[in-house]
């Protein structure tokens, strides 16, 4: 299985399969998984449900359905919980992040969010993110950590997605419930009928379904990120996935997710701005590929955010070379253009980003060779 950066979602009934706290029943042989996929150079991104769930025993309800302010109060003391069962797995640290769909659609957390994780991946750190359920209301709900895990995927630049289920896959009719039903070990295109098929949740501490799973597949696969949906209470599923082999529902994605990326920087996001290039910044970033630096910029053009897209330019015929996110905002960058980027903290009071465009956030768009 050929992937270099993947999203394992585990969910509540694989981190507190009793819902009395958190028990390593299962999550060993996830947290094995994970360790044998990070020895052989691959990044791994957790998301993992269960704080309510960790939590669950510990405050008291009296009643199978708790409250939203319980189910929070549940969070809050299983997070901790939840964390520290996670952690006692790993020989390398752990890190906590945790956010809301609210995070995901503001541009700037957007950006932050995928800066934070750039920065734990290139220490080799595990980030464990989660529904951040004590300040989220309506997630806690309808229970979406399933999609919030594509959404993860997409932040992340993510080329592959894994969804720990309680079942095999996909089936053709319920399992539970027909003994003749069929897995579906790949799956072509996401339709109706595909969601026909998706039954509900029997779990009392699973807050997800199939129909969740299904929702979280269609959104990765459309930007170019493998789906797997297995079963993460079997332990000879990740040998499998070792040796490259499909134990599950496969979504294949029609593109690279690095193609899909870069088309969506080229096509779907409309420019705020321009910034001009010394012939230096140009070369590097065309022809080296690197990061756009302060110290590369001597011109601004137009009134942008931070997190809006941008044409970079060159000084002499004004040709568009690239597009790219920017990590800052044009006020901001007209007081560190032509800076060294260790500079930045002491012009602004802060430093989001050390490169004002990733060179993952940039497409190139002339090809030619600039001398």
């Amino acid at each position: 299985m050929n992937f270099k950066r993947a999203v394992i979602k585990v969910g509540s009934a694989l981190v507190a399969p009793d819902a009395n706290g958190c028990s390593g029943k299962y999550i060993e042989a996830i947290a094995s998984f994970i360790s044998k996929c990070q020895q052989q150079g691959k990044e791994i991104i957790l998301v993992s449900s269960g704080s309510v769930a960790a939590g669950r025993n510990l405050i008291k309800h009296g009643s199978p359905i708790p409250s939203i302010e319980t189910k929070q109060a549940m969070a809050s003391v299983g997070q901790m919980q939840m964390m520290a069962n996670w952690q006692r797995f790993f020989k390398m640290p752990c890190s906590q992040l945790l956010i809301t769909h609210g995070d995901l659609k503001d541009r700037q957390r957007y950006i932050n969010i995928k800066n934070t994780i750039r920065v734990l991946l290139a220490n080799s750190i595990l980030p464990i993110v989660n529904e951040n359920d004590t300040v989220a209301t309506e997630e806690l709900k309808v229970g979406d950590n399933d999609n919030l895990a594509a959404l993860v995927a997409l932040v992340s630049e993510a080329d592959a997605l894994f969804i720990l289920s309680d079942i095999d896959g996909v089936y053709d009719q319920d399992p539970r419930g027909n003994p003749n039903a069929k897995m579906l070990p790949n799956i072509d295109e996401i339709t109706e009928e595909v969601y026909a098929m998706a039954g509900t949740t029997s779990n009392p501490i699973a807050t997800g379904g199939m129909k969740t799973k299904i929702q979280a597949a269609e959104k990765a696969v459309e930007n170019g990120i493998d789906t797997y949906i297995v079963n993460g209470h079997k332990a000879e599923v990740f040998e499998r996935l070792l040796n490259g082999e499909n134990p599950g529902t496969c979504f294949k994605a029609s593109q690279a997710a690095t193609k899909a990326r870069k088309h969506w920087l080229k096509h779907t996001l409309k420019s705020s701005g321009k910034l001009q290039l010394d012939k230096g910044a140009v070369k590097a970033v065309v022809n080296k590929g690197a990061s756009l630096l302060p110290s590369g910029i001597n011109g601004i053009y137009g009134d942008f955010s931070a997190g809006d897209s941008v044409d970079i330019i060159t000084s002499d015929n004004q040709q568009v070379i690239a597009k790219g996110i920017s990590q800052y905002s044009s006020r901001d960058l007209a007081r560190i253009k032509g800076h060294n980027s260790e500079q930045i903290f002491s012009i602004l009071g802060c430093r989001p980003s050390k490169v004002i465009i990733h060179r993952d956030d940039m497409v190139i768009i002339s090809k030619q060779e600039i001398e």
